[in-house]
């Protein structure tokens, strides 16, 4: 039989990201005034159209990085050379304001998640390239605050500039080989210029060793580097700009400098899982000129912004990962026939509850990261109150882990919704799961953040803050919506009541993880919550999807498991903890009984 003949199986169709999204449009409907929706739904449906054209041909064509270190000559050259495709879809990004949006402010704290809605329909589509544009984010916002007036002036606007041509991307190197997220033990030192002060700031001279450089082919690049003695860890850091290659700024239509010209070297190309796209290196830096920014041994606190910033990013690409997986399993069941090809995926009850379930996790996670957009834009507009600043401390770290954790094991799911064909390359699937892993480790881990929002309880009224708007949240349901979620409420309110002591000084070893997602659950739960009082107020059409959605979530969506589990960790005696060594390492080994986390 010829390939040709015979069954022929039915491609799935995919619709426009956004306009046929189940979560998205009815939520910007929510949090934006009527006259900015109406702009911001036109742009993104037209913009829902280029994904699918513009966006999808350029991936075709983005292959991963090369690197030439030596010319035919023998000469050091650390040519880095990066695909049409990948530059392409970079030019995408700056057109379109992806970065530039949010610095623009036409449409003030609400331009925040403009751009981020934005983002959220062609992640999963452009091939990872919200790995540069996400630190050119953060980059910009550092220079925003702590920039001196020439950086505002000749940088700054080329990091959030919509031209090609004239934009910049931007670098975050922070990683080195001693500790990853743990920069105390960092070996990059900064040696102040004597008499060289430029007009971007006190001039260093920057020599080290960083592990791991994202989006190499960047123009600049924030560095963390030693000012102050080993023994000063974390607290003897500063923060400096780097330039990649000089000059920083050359005249209009001037060729790149090459690429040795600030003397950092490309030592290798990482070898990843995932993200293969992204030219990511090692590299050495000799001698490279650098910009203090701020004051000498601020650098782990003038670095903040960036974090926020780019952990806010990876739980919006985690999202978006888990968007485009679980609209192409929906898409799947209305073609693929079973019963002798008698009854569709889309009539199976079986398989439709699968696709509900997951339905609802997706629901929950996009007004999880929303809610904490929202606060993102208030607070740096300046109109955030205390308590939505507050607020956004906890829920930054919280959207990241929370996010990471969830999507790649629902993408999972989603493959296995097309069976066999899921596994295959061509379809989609398998490359965003393997892109999507790296959210799980880059800008820490999950026990790393869960130990993040530990410190934001202790050094804050943070928590107080979030119970106090949990509160708000509750009360302002209607009599006939406490009647109608009456089993769900109580639930999401004893979550609630339980969350201070899960955080309640001294917090066991064992605590975090499983507070984080009490607490993950519990705010996913309340913007659940905060949007289906609002469809139902609005007779918005589908409201009664979004009361049972809220039902699922809190009745089957973890939550029991998640205040299980922290009941255990509070109840865990030092005899686990000593247990838990000897099934890992075996017998005989010593515990130090007073460690904490």
């Amino acid at each position: 039989m010829r390939v040709e003949e015979g069954f022929q199986p039915v491609p799935f169709v995919e619709g426009n990201p956004y306009s046929t999204d189940p979560v998205l449009p009815a939520l910007l409907k929510r949090i934006l005034p009527s006259e900015v929706f109406q702009d911001v739904d036109q742009d993104l449906t037209r913009f829902g159209g280029e994904v699918l054209t513009t966006m999808r041909e350029l991936v075709q064509r983005a292959t991963p990085p090369q690197l030439v270190q030596y010319d035919n000559w023998g000469r050091r050259v650390d040519d880095l050379r990066t695909s049409e495709g990948w530059r392409g879809l970079k030019d995408v990004y700056h057109r379109e304001g992806i970065v530039a949006i949010s610095y623009e402010r036409k449409y003030r704290e609400h331009s925040r998640p403009y751009a981020f809605a934005k983002l959220f329909i062609t992640a999963a589509d452009s091939d990872v390239t919200d790995c540069p544009m996400s630190m050119t984010d953060g980059v910009a916002r550092v220079l925003e605050l702590v920039g001196s007036p020439a950086l505002k002036q000749d940088v700054l606007p080329r990091l959030i500039s919509r031209d090609p041509v004239e934009a910049f991307t931007a670098g975050q190197w922070m990683t080195e080989r001693p500790g990853g997220s743990d920069v105390s033990r960092a070996e990059t030192v900064a040696t102040p210029v004597a008499g060289a002060t430029t007009q971007y700031g006190p001039q260093y001279r920057i020599d080290g060793f960083k592990w791991f450089s994202s989006a190499t082919d960047s123009d600049v690049a924030l560095a963390l580097a030693r000012t102050g003695r080993p023994e000063d860890g974390s607290r003897g850091l500063s923060l400096f700009l780097i330039p990649v290659r000089l000059p920083l700024i050359r005249p209009p239509g001037a060729p790149r400098p090459p690429a040795l010209t600030n003397n950092i070297f490309i030592h290798r190309l990482k070898n990843k899982f995932g993200t293969k796209i992204v030219p990511t290196a090692e590299l050495s830096i000799e001698g490279a000129e650098a910009y203090l920014l701020g004051q000498p041994n601020q650098g782990v606190k003038l670095i903040t912004p960036v974090l926020n910033i780019t952990r806010t990013h990876s739980a919006v690409g985690s999202v978006a990962y888990l968007r485009k997986s679980l609209a192409i399993a929906t898409a799947h069941s209305h073609g693929r026939a079973i019963k002798g090809g008698r009854q569709l995926l889309k009539d199976t009850p079986l398989h439709v509850a699968e696709l509900a379930r997951l339905h609802v996790l997706y629901r929950a996670l996009v007004h999880f990261v929303f809610g904490s957009i929202v606060l993102l834009g208030k607070t740096e507009c300046g109109v955030a109150t205390e308590s939505e600043s507050l607020r956004l401390r906890l829920m930054t770290p919280a959207i990241k882990a929370f996010a990471a954790e969830k999507c790649t094991t629902a993408m999972e799911e989603c493959m296995t919704m097309l069976g066999g064909e899921g596994y295959m390359e061509e379809n989609g699937i398998t490359k965003l799961i393997q892109d999507g892993l790296v959210e799980k480790i880059w800008e820490g881990t999950i026990t790393v953040l869960s130990l993040d929002l530990v410190r934001a309880v202790e050094k804050s009224p943070a928590l107080d803050a979030f119970i106090q708007w949990a509160h708000d949240v509750l009360t302002s349901c209607s009599e006939e919506l406490v009647k109608a979620l009456d089993e769900p409420l109580a639930n999401l309110r004893k979550a609630l009541g339980v969350l201070p002591d899960a955080y309640k000084a001294p917090i066991p070893p064992l605590a975090p993880r499983p507070a984080l997602f009490l607490f993950c659950h519990v705010a996913s739960s309340l913007y659940l919550l905060e949007h289906a009082i609002w469809a139902f107020k609005a007779s918005e059409p589908g409201y009664e999807t979004d009361l049972e959605v809220f039902k699922r979530w809190v009745m089957e969506g973890g939550l029991d498991g998640a205040l299980e589990s922290v009941r255990r960790a509070k109840d865990a005696s030092n005899d686990r903890v000593r247990a838990d060594s000897t099934i890992v390492y075996g017998s005989g080994t010593k515990v130090k009984a007073t460690a904490r986390l």
